[in-house]
Protein backbone atom coordinates (compact mmCIF):
# COMPACT_ATOMS: atom_id res chain seq x y z
CA UNK A 1 0.00 0.00 0.00
CA UNK A 2 1.12 3.80 -0.95
CA UNK A 3 0.10 6.42 0.17
CA UNK A 4 -0.54 8.65 -2.87
CA UNK A 5 -3.95 10.07 -2.45
CA UNK A 6 -3.22 11.22 1.07
CA UNK A 7 -3.03 15.07 0.34
CA UNK A 8 -5.72 15.38 -2.60
CA UNK A 9 -7.07 18.56 -1.87
CA UNK A 10 -10.21 17.61 -3.99
CA UNK A 11 -11.90 14.89 -2.18
CA UNK A 12 -13.91 16.33 0.67
CA UNK A 13 -13.21 13.63 3.42
CA UNK A 14 -15.95 14.25 5.77
CA UNK A 15 -18.06 13.83 3.01
CA UNK A 16 -16.35 10.53 1.41
CA UNK A 17 -17.14 9.39 5.59
CA UNK A 18 -20.71 9.81 5.44
CA UNK A 19 -20.82 7.82 2.04
CA UNK A 20 -18.97 4.98 3.80
CA UNK A 21 -21.33 4.71 6.37
CA UNK A 22 -23.77 4.64 3.83
CA UNK A 23 -22.35 2.10 1.70
CA UNK A 24 -21.57 -0.24 4.66
CA UNK A 25 -24.93 -0.39 5.65
CA UNK A 26 -26.14 -1.01 2.44
CA UNK A 27 -23.31 -4.21 2.50
CA UNK A 28 -25.12 -5.03 5.69
CA UNK A 29 -22.49 -4.29 8.29
CA UNK A 30 -24.31 -3.09 11.85
CA UNK A 31 -22.39 -0.67 12.01
CA UNK A 32 -18.94 1.43 10.59
CA UNK A 33 -16.64 3.60 12.63
CA UNK A 34 -13.02 5.02 11.47
CA UNK A 35 -9.85 5.50 13.76
CA UNK A 36 -5.90 6.36 13.48
CA UNK A 37 -3.83 3.43 13.61
CA UNK A 38 -2.31 4.61 16.89
CA UNK A 39 -1.98 1.32 19.25
CA UNK A 40 1.00 2.16 21.20
CA UNK A 41 -1.20 2.71 24.26
CA UNK A 42 -2.11 -1.37 24.16
CA UNK A 43 1.87 -2.43 23.18
CA UNK A 44 3.08 -2.99 26.95
CA UNK A 45 -0.10 -5.28 27.80
CA UNK A 46 0.58 -7.32 24.74
CA UNK A 47 4.43 -7.65 25.57
CA UNK A 48 3.11 -8.72 29.28
CA UNK A 49 0.57 -11.33 28.06
CA UNK A 50 2.88 -12.67 25.63
CA UNK A 51 5.60 -12.90 28.17
CA UNK A 52 2.72 -15.10 30.21
CA UNK A 53 2.53 -17.14 27.50
CA UNK A 54 -0.95 -16.85 28.25
CA UNK A 55 -1.17 -17.41 24.01
CA UNK A 56 -0.67 -21.15 24.52
CA UNK A 57 0.68 -23.08 21.37
CA UNK A 58 -1.01 -20.20 19.15
CA UNK A 59 2.36 -19.05 18.11
CA UNK A 60 0.97 -17.00 15.51
CA UNK A 61 0.06 -14.41 18.11
CA UNK A 62 3.82 -14.38 19.03
CA UNK A 63 5.37 -14.75 15.56
CA UNK A 64 4.92 -10.57 14.72
CA UNK A 65 5.51 -9.32 17.96
CA UNK A 66 4.51 -5.49 18.24
CA UNK A 67 3.38 -5.52 14.81
CA UNK A 68 -0.07 -6.34 15.91
CA UNK A 69 0.38 -2.90 17.09
CA UNK A 70 1.87 -1.27 14.36
CA UNK A 71 -0.75 -0.97 11.43
CA UNK A 72 1.28 0.54 9.81
CA UNK A 73 4.15 -1.32 9.64
CA UNK A 74 1.72 -4.35 8.62
CA UNK A 75 0.37 -2.40 5.55
CA UNK A 76 2.59 0.84 4.25
CA UNK A 77 0.94 3.61 4.19
CA UNK A 78 -1.92 2.93 6.42
CA UNK A 79 -3.37 6.23 8.15
CA UNK A 80 -6.84 4.96 8.53
CA UNK A 81 -8.66 1.57 9.80
CA UNK A 82 -12.72 1.53 8.48
CA UNK A 83 -13.42 -0.94 11.74
CA UNK A 84 -16.72 -2.74 11.15
CA UNK A 85 -19.52 -5.26 12.86
CA UNK A 86 -21.99 -7.45 11.99
CA UNK A 87 -24.30 -8.71 14.32
CA UNK A 88 -24.68 -13.03 14.62
CA UNK A 89 -26.93 -14.32 16.84
CA UNK A 90 -29.26 -16.52 15.58
CA UNK A 91 -33.39 -16.14 16.08
CA UNK A 92 -33.52 -19.16 17.89
CA UNK A 93 -30.37 -19.21 20.13
CA UNK A 94 -31.67 -21.67 22.77
CA UNK A 95 -29.06 -21.46 24.65
CA UNK A 96 -29.85 -22.19 28.46
CA UNK A 97 -31.92 -25.19 26.48
CA UNK A 98 -28.90 -26.73 25.43
CA UNK A 99 -26.61 -26.00 28.27
CA UNK A 100 -29.21 -27.66 30.34
CA UNK A 101 -29.89 -30.56 27.92
CA UNK A 102 -26.20 -32.83 29.22
CA UNK A 103 -26.57 -34.99 26.52
CA UNK A 104 -26.97 -32.57 23.56
CA UNK A 105 -24.16 -30.58 22.12
CA UNK A 106 -23.39 -26.97 22.89
CA UNK A 107 -21.64 -25.49 19.94
CA UNK A 108 -21.36 -21.35 20.42
CA UNK A 109 -23.47 -19.61 18.48
CA UNK A 110 -21.44 -17.85 16.33
CA UNK A 111 -20.40 -21.01 14.54
CA UNK A 112 -23.68 -22.49 14.25
CA UNK A 113 -24.05 -21.08 10.20
CA UNK A 114 -22.05 -20.44 8.03
CA UNK A 115 -18.05 -19.05 7.86
CA UNK A 116 -17.95 -15.55 8.38
CA UNK A 117 -14.52 -14.78 6.74
CA UNK A 118 -15.34 -15.08 3.46
CA UNK A 119 -18.78 -13.45 4.02
CA UNK A 120 -16.93 -9.79 5.36
CA UNK A 121 -13.91 -10.30 3.64
CA UNK A 122 -15.89 -10.52 0.59
CA UNK A 123 -17.64 -7.28 1.60
CA UNK A 124 -14.82 -5.33 3.00
CA UNK A 125 -13.78 -6.01 -0.52
CA UNK A 126 -16.96 -4.90 -2.07
CA UNK A 127 -16.34 -1.34 0.29
CA UNK A 128 -13.52 -0.54 -1.10
CA UNK A 129 -14.36 -1.33 -4.51
CA UNK A 130 -16.93 1.31 -3.82
CA UNK A 131 -14.75 4.21 -2.08
CA UNK A 132 -12.04 3.27 -5.07
CA UNK A 133 -15.04 4.08 -7.55
CA UNK A 134 -15.26 7.74 -5.96
CA UNK A 135 -12.02 8.64 -6.26
CA UNK A 136 -12.00 7.50 -10.18
CA UNK A 137 -15.30 9.59 -10.66
CA UNK A 138 -13.02 12.51 -9.19
CA UNK A 139 -10.08 12.09 -11.61
CA UNK A 140 -7.87 11.12 -8.50
CA UNK A 141 -5.12 9.75 -8.04
CA UNK A 142 -5.52 5.66 -6.69
CA UNK A 143 -6.81 4.90 -3.28
CA UNK A 144 -5.51 1.68 -1.53
CA UNK A 145 -6.90 -0.61 1.11
CA UNK A 146 -6.43 -4.23 2.20
CA UNK A 147 -9.41 -5.88 4.37
CA UNK A 148 -8.83 -8.46 7.38
CA UNK A 149 -11.17 -10.53 9.03
CA UNK A 150 -8.84 -12.58 11.81
CA UNK A 151 -6.84 -12.62 9.10
CA UNK A 152 -3.95 -10.81 10.30
CA UNK A 153 -1.89 -10.00 13.28
CA UNK A 154 -3.45 -6.65 14.06
CA UNK A 155 -5.65 -6.09 16.90
CA UNK A 156 -8.74 -5.62 16.10
CA UNK A 157 -10.74 -4.68 19.08
CA UNK A 158 -8.30 -2.15 20.41
CA UNK A 159 -8.78 -0.62 16.87
CA UNK A 160 -12.97 -1.39 16.77
CA UNK A 161 -12.99 0.21 20.51
CA UNK A 162 -10.89 3.67 18.97
CA UNK A 163 -13.48 3.98 15.97
CA UNK A 164 -16.31 4.18 18.50
CA UNK A 165 -17.83 0.85 17.72
CA UNK A 166 -18.13 -0.24 21.92
CA UNK A 167 -15.47 -0.73 24.18
CA UNK A 168 -13.50 -3.80 25.59
CA UNK A 169 -14.95 -5.94 28.18
CA UNK A 170 -13.75 -7.45 31.22
CA UNK A 171 -13.77 -10.79 29.03
CA UNK A 172 -11.88 -9.19 26.64
CA UNK A 173 -14.72 -9.04 24.44
CA UNK A 174 -15.86 -5.86 22.71
CA UNK A 175 -19.18 -4.58 24.15
CA UNK A 176 -21.70 -2.29 22.32
CA UNK A 177 -24.36 -0.47 24.35
CA UNK A 178 -26.69 -1.08 21.90
CA UNK A 179 -25.70 -4.25 21.02
CA UNK A 180 -24.13 -6.12 23.51
CA UNK A 181 -21.31 -7.98 22.05
CA UNK A 182 -22.98 -11.01 19.70
CA UNK A 183 -21.39 -9.71 16.56
CA UNK A 184 -18.18 -10.06 14.47
CA UNK A 185 -15.51 -7.43 13.67
CA UNK A 186 -13.57 -6.19 10.82
CA UNK A 187 -10.93 -4.01 9.30
CA UNK A 188 -10.44 -2.46 6.12
CA UNK A 189 -6.81 -0.65 6.38
CA UNK A 190 -6.35 2.50 4.06
CA UNK A 191 -4.05 5.14 2.69
CA UNK A 192 -6.26 8.05 3.01
CA UNK A 193 -6.82 10.63 6.04
CA UNK A 194 -10.34 10.25 6.93
CA UNK A 195 -12.03 12.12 9.95
CA UNK A 196 -11.99 9.74 12.98
CA UNK A 197 -15.00 8.67 14.44
CA UNK A 198 -15.77 10.57 17.60
CA UNK A 199 -15.52 8.77 20.63
CA UNK A 200 -17.39 10.27 23.96
CA UNK A 201 -13.96 9.92 26.07
CA UNK A 202 -13.17 9.61 30.05
CA UNK A 203 -9.89 9.88 31.89
CA UNK A 204 -8.44 6.78 33.04
CA UNK A 205 -7.48 7.51 36.92
CA UNK A 206 -3.98 5.58 36.24
CA UNK A 207 -2.14 7.49 33.42
CA UNK A 208 -4.35 10.94 33.10
CA UNK A 209 -5.34 9.51 28.91
CA UNK A 210 -8.53 9.20 27.21
CA UNK A 211 -10.28 6.22 26.15
CA UNK A 212 -13.29 4.89 25.38
CA UNK A 213 -15.73 4.99 27.83
CA UNK A 214 -16.12 1.68 29.62
CA UNK A 215 -19.34 0.75 30.98
CA UNK A 216 -18.59 -2.47 32.73
CA UNK A 217 -18.26 -0.49 36.10
CA UNK A 218 -18.24 -2.56 39.00
CA UNK A 219 -19.30 -5.83 37.46
CA UNK A 220 -17.64 -9.31 37.30
CA UNK A 221 -19.83 -11.34 36.35
CA UNK A 222 -18.26 -12.58 33.48
CA UNK A 223 -14.71 -13.31 35.85
CA UNK A 224 -17.08 -15.28 38.04
CA UNK A 225 -18.88 -17.64 35.56
CA UNK A 226 -16.02 -18.38 33.61
CA UNK A 227 -16.15 -22.28 34.61
CA UNK A 228 -11.99 -22.81 34.21
CA UNK A 229 -11.22 -19.73 35.25
CA UNK A 230 -9.62 -18.28 32.15
CA UNK A 231 -9.96 -14.78 32.51
CA UNK A 232 -7.28 -14.36 35.59
CA UNK A 233 -7.79 -10.59 35.76
CA UNK A 234 -9.96 -8.06 34.37
CA UNK A 235 -9.58 -7.96 30.63
CA UNK A 236 -6.89 -10.71 30.45
CA UNK A 237 -7.66 -14.02 29.42
CA UNK A 238 -5.35 -16.91 29.63
CA UNK A 239 -6.10 -18.37 26.88
CA UNK A 240 -4.45 -22.29 28.48
CA UNK A 241 -7.45 -22.54 30.43
CA UNK A 242 -10.06 -21.18 27.80
CA UNK A 243 -12.86 -23.64 26.44
CA UNK A 244 -12.45 -21.81 23.23
CA UNK A 245 -9.04 -22.31 23.62
CA UNK A 246 -8.20 -26.08 23.78
CA UNK A 247 -11.74 -26.72 21.99
CA UNK A 248 -10.94 -24.68 18.83
CA UNK A 249 -7.32 -23.75 18.55
CA UNK A 250 -5.02 -26.91 20.29
CA UNK A 251 -4.74 -30.09 18.94
CA UNK A 252 -2.81 -31.00 21.87
CA UNK A 253 -5.09 -33.69 24.62
CA UNK A 254 -7.35 -31.72 26.87
CA UNK A 255 -5.92 -31.18 30.36
CA UNK A 256 -7.18 -33.88 32.42
CA UNK A 257 -8.44 -31.07 35.12
CA UNK A 258 -10.38 -29.22 32.56
CA UNK A 259 -12.27 -32.11 31.23
CA UNK A 260 -15.47 -32.03 33.58
CA UNK A 261 -15.45 -27.80 33.37
CA UNK A 262 -16.38 -28.64 29.60
CA UNK A 263 -19.83 -30.17 30.51
CA UNK A 264 -21.26 -30.39 26.85
CA UNK A 265 -19.75 -27.35 25.11
CA UNK A 266 -17.76 -29.22 21.84
CA UNK A 267 -17.20 -26.30 20.16
CA UNK A 268 -16.41 -23.12 21.80
CA UNK A 269 -18.04 -21.30 25.12
CA UNK A 270 -20.25 -18.33 25.82
CA UNK A 271 -20.60 -18.30 29.66
CA UNK A 272 -19.23 -14.93 29.40
CA UNK A 273 -21.19 -13.50 26.88
CA UNK A 274 -24.44 -15.24 28.08
CA UNK A 275 -23.92 -13.68 31.92
CA UNK A 276 -23.23 -10.35 30.65
CA UNK A 277 -25.93 -7.76 31.35
CA UNK A 278 -25.39 -5.89 28.44
CA UNK A 279 -26.69 -8.31 25.87
CA UNK A 280 -30.03 -8.09 26.82
CA UNK A 281 -29.44 -5.62 24.08
CA UNK A 282 -28.07 -7.59 21.46
CA UNK A 283 -29.78 -7.20 17.80
CA UNK A 284 -30.81 -10.56 16.09
CA UNK A 285 -29.15 -11.28 13.01
CA UNK A 286 -30.56 -10.70 9.89
CA UNK A 287 -27.94 -12.79 7.82
CA UNK A 288 -29.19 -16.10 6.39
CA UNK A 289 -26.21 -17.73 6.80
CA UNK A 290 -25.72 -17.19 10.25
CA UNK A 291 -28.63 -19.15 11.57
CA UNK A 292 -28.23 -22.95 12.75
CA UNK A 293 -27.24 -25.24 10.18
CA UNK A 294 -27.45 -29.21 9.99
CA UNK A 295 -30.09 -28.33 13.42
CA UNK A 296 -26.91 -27.63 15.33
CA UNK A 297 -28.66 -25.80 17.53
CA UNK A 298 -30.80 -28.98 19.05
CA UNK A 299 -28.75 -32.14 18.16
CA UNK A 300 -27.54 -35.32 20.54
CA UNK A 301 -23.69 -35.87 21.44
CA UNK A 302 -24.26 -39.45 19.93
CA UNK A 303 -25.35 -38.37 16.74
CA UNK A 304 -22.31 -36.27 15.86
CA UNK A 305 -20.40 -38.98 17.66
CA UNK A 306 -21.28 -41.50 15.17
CA UNK A 307 -20.21 -39.21 11.89
CA UNK A 308 -17.41 -40.50 10.11
CA UNK A 309 -14.54 -38.28 8.79
CA UNK A 310 -15.95 -38.21 5.28
CA UNK A 311 -19.58 -36.79 6.28
CA UNK A 312 -17.91 -34.49 8.96
CA UNK A 313 -16.23 -32.79 5.93
CA UNK A 314 -18.51 -32.85 3.17
CA UNK A 315 -20.85 -31.38 6.03
CA UNK A 316 -18.79 -28.85 7.57
CA UNK A 317 -18.09 -27.33 3.91
CA UNK A 318 -18.30 -23.53 4.22
CA UNK A 319 -18.49 -23.87 8.07
CA UNK A 320 -15.83 -22.23 10.59
CA UNK A 321 -16.15 -26.03 12.57
CA UNK A 322 -14.42 -27.91 9.51
CA UNK A 323 -10.86 -25.95 10.12
CA UNK A 324 -10.67 -27.72 13.58
CA UNK A 325 -10.36 -31.45 12.24
CA UNK A 326 -12.39 -34.38 12.69
CA UNK A 327 -9.80 -35.43 15.06
CA UNK A 328 -10.05 -32.68 17.61
CA UNK A 329 -13.77 -32.79 16.53
CA UNK A 330 -14.27 -36.36 17.93
CA UNK A 331 -11.79 -35.51 20.75
CA UNK A 332 -14.20 -32.27 21.97
CA UNK A 333 -17.42 -34.96 21.84
CA UNK A 334 -15.82 -38.09 23.70
CA UNK A 335 -14.88 -35.31 26.66
CA UNK A 336 -18.85 -33.82 26.34
CA UNK A 337 -20.27 -37.54 26.32
CA UNK A 338 -17.84 -38.32 29.22
CA UNK A 339 -19.43 -35.19 31.04
CA UNK A 340 -23.21 -36.45 30.39
CA UNK A 341 -25.54 -38.62 32.31
CA UNK A 342 -24.97 -42.10 32.56
CA UNK A 343 -26.11 -43.68 29.55
CA UNK A 344 -25.24 -47.68 27.93
CA UNK A 345 -25.52 -46.36 24.94
CA UNK A 346 -23.18 -43.75 25.40
CA UNK A 347 -20.69 -46.97 26.71
CA UNK A 348 -21.38 -48.43 23.49
CA UNK A 349 -21.02 -45.72 21.15
CA UNK A 350 -17.09 -45.33 22.67
CA UNK A 351 -16.07 -48.47 22.90
CA UNK A 352 -16.99 -49.17 18.81
CA UNK A 353 -14.93 -45.87 18.47
CA UNK A 354 -11.75 -46.87 19.96
CA UNK A 355 -11.09 -49.43 16.90
CA UNK A 356 -11.30 -46.88 14.17
CA UNK A 357 -10.04 -43.94 16.61
CA UNK A 358 -6.64 -42.20 16.54
CA UNK A 359 -4.07 -43.06 19.58
CA UNK A 360 -4.92 -38.69 20.59
CA UNK A 361 -9.06 -39.35 20.50
CA UNK A 362 -8.51 -42.82 21.77
CA UNK A 363 -7.00 -41.57 24.99
CA UNK A 364 -9.98 -38.98 25.32
CA UNK A 365 -12.60 -41.73 24.65
CA UNK A 366 -11.04 -44.08 27.48
CA UNK A 367 -11.20 -41.27 30.19
CA UNK A 368 -14.51 -41.29 28.76
CA UNK A 369 -15.62 -44.77 29.57
CA UNK A 370 -13.82 -43.98 33.03
CA UNK A 371 -16.21 -41.02 33.60
CA UNK A 372 -19.36 -42.85 32.76
CA UNK A 373 -18.48 -46.15 34.55
CA UNK A 374 -18.01 -44.22 37.93
CA UNK A 375 -21.70 -42.11 36.91
CA UNK A 376 -22.94 -45.61 36.79
CA UNK A 377 -21.60 -46.88 40.12
CA UNK A 378 -22.88 -43.93 41.97
CA UNK A 379 -26.59 -43.97 40.37
CA UNK A 380 -26.40 -47.84 42.09
CA UNK A 381 -25.07 -47.30 45.06
CA UNK A 382 -26.72 -43.53 45.38
CA UNK A 383 -23.26 -41.63 46.03
CA UNK A 384 -23.17 -37.96 45.95
CA UNK A 385 -20.93 -36.24 43.77
CA UNK A 386 -17.61 -34.98 45.27
CA UNK A 387 -17.48 -31.21 45.96
CA UNK A 388 -15.70 -30.27 42.89
CA UNK A 389 -18.32 -31.23 40.76
CA UNK A 390 -21.19 -30.05 42.43
CA UNK A 391 -19.31 -26.36 42.60
CA UNK A 392 -19.36 -26.67 38.84
CA UNK A 393 -23.05 -27.84 38.49
CA UNK A 394 -23.91 -25.01 40.40
CA UNK A 395 -21.78 -22.64 38.99
CA UNK A 396 -23.98 -23.77 35.91
CA UNK A 397 -27.33 -24.20 36.89
CA UNK A 398 -26.52 -20.19 38.12
CA UNK A 399 -25.50 -19.79 34.49
CA UNK A 400 -28.68 -20.94 33.29
CA UNK A 401 -31.14 -19.31 35.56
CA UNK A 402 -28.99 -16.14 35.06
CA UNK A 403 -30.00 -16.58 30.71
CA UNK A 404 -33.53 -17.87 31.54
CA UNK A 405 -34.32 -15.00 33.47
CA UNK A 406 -31.84 -11.84 31.58
CA UNK A 407 -32.22 -13.14 27.96
CA UNK A 408 -35.73 -14.96 27.93
CA UNK A 409 -35.65 -14.76 23.87
CA UNK A 410 -32.27 -16.50 24.12
CA UNK A 411 -32.78 -18.99 26.25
Amino acid sequence: MTNTSANNLSINYSQLVEKIKCWGIELGFSQIGITDVDLSQHEQALEKWLANNYHGNMDYMARHGLMRARPAELEIGTVRAICVRLDYLPTKAKCAKILKAKDHAYISRYALGRDYHKLMRKRLQQLGKKITEYFEELACEDFNFRPFVDSAPILERPLAEKAGLGWIGKHSLLLNKEAGSWFFLGELLVDIPLPITSVEPTITETNNTETAVNDCGNCVACIKICPTKAIVEPYVVDARRCISYFTIESPDPIPLELRPLMGNRIYGCDDCQLICPWNKYAKLSLEDDFQPRHQLDEVTLLTLFSWNEAYFLATFQGSPIRRIGFQSWQRNIAVALGNAPWDENIITALKDKLTVASALVAEHIHWAIDQQTLKRKKNKTKTKDDASSNSNSRLNARLIRSVEKGLPRDA
